[in-house]
């Protein structure tokens, strides 16, 4: 998990990540988020298991500050199938279904997209077929962090507002392909996603926004920068969220005594039918 506070257990969860990580390669080979081998033992080496490392960033200088500076310059435009005031409340699948799992991540975080790449098809599939529908709030603080000040949480959050502006559908899969082994900075310090071609560049990959010049020019003119701002600020107010991937399921957050681990599917699926609402 990549705290908004302190670093805790860096070693043991690593220890205990690599260890789950070893299990699930073994029991079903054809998983491709286990398949990342080398370059996820990378990802968490650099990342020292859980959190981020306070390290000199790429040329990070005041770009937050600059990036918010200009976004509050713009007027607030909110994607379509959002509601609320400024638009911060995204709900994908059944509105009526009983179950409601509410997500939590920044998209800077290495741990956010471990879990994806091990456990997002799973809550995709969930979605899909009315276990639950799923609500995302998404935080930039990691944009924020001392000795990693950037903007790649606010830019992706951005894109992913013209995503679904497109469609539910499209901004889960281009979440999906953000946070996948192919896409994601493998360096918590590297601020990619502070590129608008590079955002446009991963696009290509998801049907609906290969081409797509509408959302791309949304992109690059940062028409939902305001509402990224709006976002992250919903997420900062959240004082039970202390770090990401965070999931709660009717409220209830879901955790095993793993601290810092992302869940897997074999402890995801059995955490989600415990706290169900029949």
């Amino acid at each position: 998990m990549s705290n908004r506070n302190s670093h805790q257990n860096k070693q043991a969860a690593r220890d205990r990540m690599r260890a789950e990580r070893e299990r699930q390669a073994k029991k079903d080979r054809t998983r491709r988020q286990l398949v990342v081998g080398g370059a996820v033992v990378a990802i968490l080496g650099i990342a020292g298991g859980i959190g981020y490392a306070v390290t000199q960033m790429n040329g990070g200088g005041n770009a937050s500050k600059e990036w918010k500076a200009a976004a509050e310059k713009t007027a607030l435009v909110k994607p379509a199938h959002t509601t609320g005031p400024q638009g911060t409340t995204v709900v994908v699948g059944d509105k009526n279904a009983k179950n409601t799992l509410h997500v939590y991540e920044d998209m800077r975080c290495p741990i956010c997209a471990e879990f994806e790449q091990y456990t997002g098809t799973t809550v995709a599939k969930d979605i899909k077929n009315g276990t639950f529908k799923a609500q995302f709030t998404m935080g930039t603080f990691l944009d924020d962090k001392q000795g990693m000040i950037g903007a790649g949480s606010k830019n992706a959050l951005s894109a992913l507002g013209a995503a679904l502006n497109v469609s539910p559908d499209a901004f889960l899969e281009y979440k999906s392909a953000l946070f996948s082994a192919k896409n994601h900075p493998s360096k918590e310090t590297d601020d990619a996603f502070a590129g608008d071609q590079k955002l446009i560049a991963i696009a290509q990959q998801v049907k609906a926004l290969k081409g797509n010049k509408t959302f791309e020019k949304a992109v690059t003119n940062g028409t939902y920068d305001r509402w990224a701002l709006a976002m992250s600020k919903t997420f900062d107010d959240t004082k039970d969220v202390t770090g990401t991937p965070t999931l709660k399921l009717n409220g209830k957050i879901l955790t095993t005594d793993q601290g810092g681990v992302p869940l897997t599917p074999d402890q995801f699926n059995p955490l989600v039918q415990q706290n169900l609402k029949k």
